[in-house]
């Protein structure tokens, strides 16, 4: 079809999901990756030579992977192992409460009942209604669209996505919102939470982030080996299909000529001819020069910074609090926590703290001594402007500690080898982005509208990843990966081979 490849810079799902996407359909496609390992951010860590899920953890919308893969006559399950959810995550409290919020909504209902009331459980079961309206009749159009621009989503949406979208009061903020289903504060951290699945403050963003309460109730799975398992599985299946990926390949330049990119330049000195490229990076990369001069207009940054986070990476024995494959430990001060993030730029006080206990599930018995454990606290984007030092760290980690503690759990036997993650570190990992793990934050009904579409002022050079629309996630990222792909077999005139 095609005399030059099209080159795909980046290995992240986003970059995967649009190689895949072009193979079958007949595109030749080499796939450039700076690291030695696919997925981006859904990295892999060794600690004591046992891997360790140290980016996304959370699987949804598989029907994102199950079309994508339709395309080349395969499915998740030729790729790889997965497992549904029946609890979606384990929540604490200082004051010794916990609750278990279920996959099933009548169990998930009854649940809350047990734990705040039956007028809980009612306004629970209103608060699903509304927010599968609103997946339903804005969130799914508003994936799928090429052109979010106001207009075009009215347009897109119809009469019932408007009535939809106003039905949420999109000028307030989702705590706000929050309120009127949720008389108990632990529902309101417990769903409000949601807000930072796209690196926002549910003090800021709007309220039909709550969607992702929808998603979750459609399906979470869990992939034996790992989150990472996923990336390694796309990268084999692009092989398969005749592509092209090339680990420790740094990219340090995109060379457009007559107004149409053409070539991509490598650290090497090695020069590669493309007939299209699509970036997944940050789409504040470009913008910065990281590309060359040349293609400098097709960045954008980002209006506000998302979350960056700090994480730890250990192996250690879990003591008094029955962890559950997600658990979160709630802050008593968990407006403060935002505040100090996107008020002050500084790190919080204290901080909600994140578990991803690998080694369990909703079947398997209690890891007996030590289990892989991943540990993410919320944290300022600073990361190009302010380097963590270990004093620094241990006074995260002291604060997690205290938290924890207070909630119950204690922890014995932790590795000396324990892998952290600042947001300078992130930065380093993700350039142009100070460490923010999400692009832009979506703080303002209107911030939806502000990311940056697929297309780039530069003819031939397409942007994907969590930065671009539809937004960040897993799934998210990987339909701006068959988005961008999309676009650009349009815009060549190309079909299907």
């Amino acid at each position: 079809m095609t005399a030059e490849p099209v080159i795909i810079i980046g290995a992240g799902i986003a970059g995967l999901s649009a190689a895949i996407s072009l193979l079958a359909r007949g595109v030749d496609v080499i796939v450039l990756e700076k690291e030695a390992k696919p997925g981006g951010k859904m990295r892999e860590i060794m600690v004591e030579g046992q891997p360790i899920d140290a980016g996304p953890t959370v699987f949804t919308m598989r029907w994102v992977f199950d079309e994508l893969l339709a395309r080349t006559g395969k499915s998740l399950e030729d790729l790889i192992t997965l497992q549904k959810a029946t609890i979606l995550a384990r929540h604490g409290w200082s004051d010794g409460s916990r609750f278990d919020l279920h996959a099933d909504r009548n169990q998930a209902a009854d649940a809350i009942g047990d734990f705040a009331g039956a007028a809980e459980a009612r306004r629970f079961r209103a608060f699903l209604a509304d927010v599968a309206d609103i997946y339903q009749n804005v969130g799914l159009p508003f994936m799928r669209a090429q052109d979010t621009s106001l207009t075009s989503m009215m347009k897109t949406t119809g009469p019932a996505g408007a009535m939809a979208l106003l039905r949420t009061q999109p000028y307030k903020c989702m705590w706000e919102s929050l309120g009127k289903y949720f008389k108990d504060p632990r529902l309101q951290q417990l769903f409000g939470r949601y807000a930072t699945y796209y690196g926002s403050s549910p003090f800021h963003c709007p309220p039909n982030l709550s969607l992702v309460a929808h998603v979750e109730q459609e399906g979470v799975w869990y992939i034996k080996g790992g989150m990472h398992k996923l990336a390694t599985a796309l990268t084999h299946l692009i092989r398969t299909l005749g592509g092209t990926v090339r680990f420790n390949t740094l990219v340090t330049g995109i060379t457009p000529q007559k107004g149409h990119v053409t070539h991509v330049a490598i650290a090497s000195g090695e020069t590669l001819a493309a007939r299209a490229v699509i970036l997944n990076s940050d789409a504040a990369a470009p913008a910065t020069g990281l590309f060359g001069q040349a293609v400098k207009q097709a960045g954008a940054r980002p209006a506000k910074r998302s979350l960056s986070a700090m994480t730890f990476s250990t192996l250690a024995k879990v003591e008094d609090f029955p962890l559950h494959r997600h658990t979160v430990f709630f802050s008593d001060a968990y407006r403060a926590e935002f505040d100090a993030i996107f008020g002050e730029g500084k790190m919080p006080p204290s901080p909600t703290t994140y578990i991803c206990a690998q080694d369990r599930d909703d079947s398997s018995p209690d890891p007996e001594g030590r289990e892989r454990l991943f540990f993410l606290i919320n944290a300022p984007a600073n990361g190009d402007t302010h380097t963590y030092t270990p004093a620094e760290i241990e006074q995260c980690a002291e604060t997690m500690r205290t938290l924890l503690a207070q909630c119950g759990l204690t922890l014995s036997a932790q590795s000396e080898a324990q892998q952290v993650c600042t947001p300078t570190d992130f930065n380093h990992l993700f350039p142009a982005t100070g460490g923010a793990l999400y692009g832009q934050a979506s703080h303002g009904w209107g911030s939806f509208f502000a990311r940056p579409s697929p297309r780039t002022k530069i003819p031939g050079l397409y942007l994907a990843g969590g930065s671009v629309h539809p937004g960040s996630g897993v799934p998210t990222a990987s339909l701006s990966g068959q988005m961008a792909a999309d676009c650009l077999m349009a815009d060549q005139g190309w079909t299907s081979r």
